[in-house]
């Protein structure tokens, strides 16, 4: 059966992918005084004494909200809020199911970045943490950088750094098998939305120094006309000597290109204009920019796709359930680059010496103890840079 019909069957049959269920029991009326009136009184008094005992005393220390208005689902694009609920409902199984977390989806019926924040702000007191999804771009930034600031829980918006994260990884690997250095390779990036500016950002701090972002326009750089606040901040970090040109110009003599744009935009022709040994992560889905085979025709010596059905998928469900795993376990404060560097690291080591090879830089989502060796370099992190509060 093809899997989009046996999706939308399974759907209909499930009636939702998740459910509340009571932690206590409720066998007696003593039972229920305890967990309810007039019991549950005296601990909501104590925390009312002392906020910080809710974190004792209620599930606030193991839940997320995921956050969307539904404007940018996957590469659906702006369906709105109840489209986007099966997608919110899906990341909540695999929060629970790979990092024990309890998720609930939270899709807003608003796009006004204004209400966005403010709703979020007034839910939190429920929440251990916020994951942003499928907010598209500029917004998700502002609502991102603004909650960061109101609130003292995590906030990371997987679309933004889940992506960054396991792209690192899959480029610390691949480095390995070409014997390239971060400090020297250039590296073009098709597309200059949430994912890849925060990339670029991250690569930056992890110590890649030569990148060249490409949009529907053409390279980005500063005081390029166009650009809105985001792509004008990168361009101030990013192809210094303002090279122009669209992406089949600017992939020329390049090491690496990574697409997070949209598919088919380049061929084999192109490839073979990169430097010997190129990399090239085409992560457009469905369609990748351009399909692994017709890469290596090309020349590229590593390919990687964000599909499941080739080799080397890259794909952010590696990282957030580790990070927020570490995150909660820790009270982190916020999710800082120290922590989103140390969990690529952690992605990275999954794949041994013995196992690493062009078919093998990046383990899968059922890799073993993997939201384990995640959490623990995560949570190693948030204590040696100041943000863990136990």
């Amino acid at each position: 059966m093809d899997i989009k019909r046996k999706s939308v069957e399974s759907h209909k049959k499930w009636k939702g992918k998740i459910e509340v269920i009571s932690r206590v029991p409720l066998k007696t009326i003593e039972d229920i005084s305890i967990a309810y009136t007039p019991g549950v009184a005296e601990p909501c008094i104590e925390i009312s004494e002392n906020r910080e005992k809710v974190f004792s005393y209620t599930r606030k220390w193991n839940t997320v909200a995921i956050i969307t208005d539904g404007t940018a689902v996957l590469g659906l694009g702006d369906i709105g809020p109840e489209a986007g609920l099966p997608v919110m409902e899906g990341k909540a199984v695999l929060f629970k199911e790979f990092g024990d977390i309890d998720a609930f989806p939270i899709c807003l019926g608003t796009k006004d970045v204004n209400e966005i924040v403010n709703t979020v702000v007034n839910i939190a007191p429920s929440f251990g943490g916020i994951n942003l999804e499928d907010i598209s771009s500029p917004r998700c930034f502002e609502v991102e950088r603004r909650l960061k600031e109101k609130l003292d829980i995590p906030v990371f918006h997987d679309d933004q750094h889940g992506t960054a994260i396991v792209i690192l990884a899959a480029l610390i690997n691949s480095l390995k098998i070409t014997g390239k250095n971060k400090e020297d390779v250039s590296i073009a990036i098709n597309g200059a939305g949430a994912a890849a500016i925060a990339t670029t950002r991250l690569l930056l701090k992890a110590g890649f120094k030569d990148i060249v972002l490409c949009d529907t326009i053409g390279a980005i750089y500063e005081g390029r006309e166009n650009q809105n606040k985001e792509k004008e901040l990168v361009s101030k970090e990013t192809n210094l000597g303002k090279t122009k040109g669209t992406i089949k110009e600017i992939i020329e003599g390049k090491d690496i290109f990574i697409g997070l744009s949209s598919g088919e935009i380049l061929n084999a022709g192109d490839i073979s204009k990169m430097k010997e040994n190129a990399i090239v992560f085409a992560l457009a889905n469905p369609t990748p920019e351009i399909y692994p085979e017709e890469a290596k025709k090309g020349g590229a010596r590593i390919t990687g796709t964000g599909r499941s059905d080739f080799d080397n998928q890259i794909n952010n469900a590696l990282v957030f359930p580790g990070m927020f795993r570490g995150a909660l376990d820790v009270r982190a404060r916020n999710i800082n680059y120290e922590m989103k560097i140390a969990a690529a690291h952690a992605i990275a080591e999954c794949v041994s010496d013995i196992e690493l090879n062009e078919n093998c830089i990046i383990p899968n989502i059922m890799y073993p103890n993997l939201c384990k060796i995640i959490s623990e370099a995560v949570m190693d992190q948030a204590r040696k840079t100041g943000t863990a509060q136990k």
